[in-house]
């Protein structure tokens, strides 16, 4: 196809495999957290959940758009490796984004290498020949999307129900 250049196939091909079930974010997230000093305790499970939550919800929507892969549809389509099901959205490109959304919150400075390497993986998906574009779009948007709702629940203030909010004030008068 048009869209590569041979050399290049190895890289595409790795990171495609490197993208597999979001375990790249995971591992990055201990190795993050021990290089930085940090229990890696809170990383790993936000992380984790983020990945995990953008995988299955890939998982319960292709069956709802049930798009075929670009080797089924395009008759020149060559890929360079395998994959099944169906195309859309990318899991991938959604547990890549939802990685590097995760990461980011705990590491704001590494924020353009989460991403970097989140585009890369996401990007490979095509370049291996077994996504659409939009595909991989809508997984990025979906995996962003699960990653900030992960992190927006863990910084919410959390109240009990036994216990209300004090404002500091003092008893009322009466």
């Amino acid at each position: 196809m048009e869209h590569r250049a041979g050399w290049l196939d190895p890289v595409f091909v790795g990171l495609s495999v490197v993208g597999y079930y979001g375990a790249i974010w995971i591992l990055l997230a201990a190795i993050t957290a021990l290089a930085t000093r940090r229990s890696p305790a809170f990383p790993v499970l936000l992380t984790a959940a983020s990945v995990w939550t953008a995988d299955l919800a890939v998982l319960a929507l292709k069956p709802a758009f049930e798009r075929p892969r670009p080797s089924l549809t395009v008759p020149q389509a060559d890929p360079l490796m395998g994959a099944g099901g169906y195309s859309m959205p990318s899991g991938h490109a959604a547990t890549a984004f939802a990685g590097a959304v995760a990461l980011t919150y705990m590491w704001k400075r590494a924020a353009p290498l989460f991403f970097l390497l989140a585009t890369a993986i996401a990007f490979s998906r095509v370049y291996v020949g077994v996504h659409y574009p939009g595909d991989v779009l809508a997984g990025a948007a979906l995996g962003a999307a699960v990653g900030a709702a992960w992190v927006l629940a863990l910084r919410a203030p959390r109240r009990s129900g036994a216990s209300p909010r004090r404002s500091g004030a003092g008893p009322p008068a009466g």
